[in-house]
């Protein structure tokens, strides 16, 4: 059950403040005494997302009938996922077994750890949510804007909490990330300690962060830790993580130094930052307008917990700026990765009702870009360029410090915990692959590396552990509009043709009996050609739709069979003569 102890003087920043008081939660092992002896004694961890992909990232952990799951991130689409909004994990593997879902842990609130919760919590069952009060607060307020989502169970947890879910009992411990209170989770197993680090890095300079708990990491060695999985993100990146005192300077002399408006684009959860930029803001007398729903809202939930301090009259709105010189206003925003309806691609658009660039402006680009997201940021910066602005990012000068230890860092956490088995999570494969080189240069042996795929199970008993041959369903969700799920890998091929080679339909009256042609066909293109200026292709494409139903009489109850030919032998037609092959969708109306 829980154990909570008393917030002692001089506490951890990752405790509680006094008006943001820790929940208790107590549950009973709940495993039955009955449990088949099939699998009973193993302990199996599957990643279900994060290890192929940066992002919906997801660990399991299953001892018998237990089960807790660590996160439920999203994905943000690639440049060959047309209209996908985001994709989130596979839980397939749990059709059956929602009862043993003991519980969800949350390390910290970004998208790719939490994104998954309103689509997926439901379907297992809505099981008790666990993480530190900031993170929970976030989540809460997130769910409201999804009016299926069921109501969460959430549970309030801080570093010094113990929790006992099942067969399993946790501990945390506070990690440096660029947003305060996140956390690593210890899980204590019938086979030894499992320890997960969710995302790190190791900063020992005060920021806007809350430090790591470098001395509670450093006491797991004494426990033997089985297995250590460990975030993966920027192990190809040697040395250690840009420190945000260096960061904080930096950003200090840009605000100094700016001549008119600052406008500052971040991500709206890298709380961190936003604190830093605040504090750069206040040291130069400089009032700070919030744009953006999804930022104003963490920002004022940050404040009321104390995790971002701002002096009185510091914050304004659009509005006011008016009553203020260009030289005194800072606009922290969102959009630093180009989302189209985001509010500094409004501003370049000059589709937002307050905000103008203005010939004096500087505008900071205080964030790394998201693989995928190149041409859409390149294309921002272009528009600021062009307005007129000037334009820092963080290529040209150290103004963004990643949230994720670099190789050095990764090699020292190894170190501290001593696991006997080591597994990296959360990044590409060879960002693991990386990883694993780095866990061997540690003196891990390298049979006790596993480097494992989305849904490959790993499997420990009390004579060791292995990587198996086993998956279980680990395949992309789609969250496409209103859509969980109703997009395939069929419907997602279908739109990449379209979006490649544009669609053709082609409209055909035929005769009910005989299944004769009544009258010319008619051509429908889009994306393929414009046909106004293609009258020669147009007439040659009806013809051959002509000669392909000229001999269907035979065939005239069977329209699969009309419209694969049409397919078929017009697709080749018109490859042959444009080297384009469009989607073609024949529609056959009997009379």
């Amino acid at each position: 059950m829980i154990k909570q102890t008393t917030p002692k003087q001089g506490a951890s920043p990752h405790r509680h403040r006094t008006n943001a008081r820790a929940k208790h939660y107590s549950k009973q092992n709940t495993a039955s005494k009955t449990r088949p002896s099939f699998g009973a004694n193993k302990l199996k961890i599957i990643v279900l997302g994060g290890n192929e992909e940066v992002g919906r990232n997801m660990t399991l952990l299953e001892y018998g009938q237990d089960i807790i799951l660590i996160d439920m991130g999203l994905q943000f689409p690639e440049e060959d996922m047309p209209g996908i909004d985001y994709i989130i994990p596979n839980l397939d593997y749990l059709k059956g077994k929602e009862k043993n879902v003991k519980g969800v842990i949350i390390t910290h609130a970004h998208y790719d750890h939490i994104g998954g919760i309103p689509h997926l919590m439901k379907r297992i069952g809505n099981p008790p949510i666990f993480s530190s009060d900031l993170s929970i607060k976030m989540i809460e307020k997130r769910q409201l804007d999804f009016k299926d989502a069921p109501k969460l169970n959430s549970k309030i947890v801080n570093t010094d909490d113990k929790i006992k879910l099942g067969v399993f009992e946790m501990e945390f411990f506070g990690v440096s990330h660029n947003i305060p209170t996140s956390m690593g989770v210890v899980v204590k197993t019938p086979l030894g300690l499992i320890v997960h680090t969710g995302d790190f890095k190791l900063d020992m300079d005060v920021s806007g962060d809350t430090p790591a708990e470098i001395g509670k990491i450093a006491r797991l060695a004494d426990k033997k830790v089985l297995a250590l999985l460990s975030d993966s993100t920027n192990a190809p990146h040697s040395g250690h993580q840009l420190s945000e005192l260096e960061i904080q300077g930096n950003l200090d002399e840009i605000i100094r130094s700016a001549t008119g408006r600052i406008i500052v684009g971040t991500f709206a959860s890298l709380l961190g930052r936003i604190q830093q930029i605040i504090w750069a803001a206040e040291k130069f007398d400089k009032k700070v307008v919030i744009e953006g729903y999804s930022m104003k809202s963490n920002v004022e939930i940050a404040k009321e917990l104390g995790y971002i301090k701002t002096e009185k009259g510091t914050l304004i709105t659009a509005d006011q700026m008016k009553n203020y010189p260009s030289n005194k206003i800072l606009v922290l925003c969102t959009g630093a990765q180009g989302e189209g309806r985001a509010v500094l691609m409004r501003i370049a658009n000059r589709e937002h009702r307050q905000i103008r660039i203005e010939k004096d402006d500087t505008v900071v680009f205080s964030s790394s870009v998201i693989p995928g997201n190149e041409r859409s940021v390149q294309k921002l910066k272009d528009s600021m360029y062009r307005l007129g602005a000037n334009v820092i990012h963080y290529k040209m000068m150290d103004i963004h410090a990643g949230g994720h230890a670099h190789k050095e860092d990764l090699k020292l956490i190894i170190n501290l915990v001593r696991p006997q088995y080591f597994i990296p999570i959360e990044g590409n494969h060879s960002f693991l692959r990386i990883h694993a080189k780095i866990a061997e240069e540690a003196g891990i042996d390298p049979k006790k590396i596993f480097v494992a795929d989305n849904g490959q199970v790993i499997e420990f008993t009390k004579t060791g552990g292995k990587l198996t041959n086993t998956r279980v369903p680990a395949d992309y969700v789609f969250v496409d509009g209103l859509g969980v799920g109703d997009i395939s890998n069929v419907v997602l091929r279908d739109r990449q043709v379209m979006a490649g080679d544009g669609m053709l339909v082609v409209i055909a009256t035929v005769d009910a009996k005989t299944g004769k042609l009544l009258q010319s066909p008619d051509i429908i293109s889009r994306g393929f050609i414009y046909m106004k200026e293609n009258k020669k292709l147009v007439e040659q494409t009806r013809s051959k739709i002509k000669s392909l139903l000229k001999d269907n009489t035979k065939q005239a109850s069977n329209d699969t069979y009309i419209k694969d030919k049409i397919r078929n032998e017009l697709g080749q037609f018109l490859f042959t003569k444009t080297q384009r092959r469009p989607m073609i969708l024949p529609v056959l109306i009997e009379v």
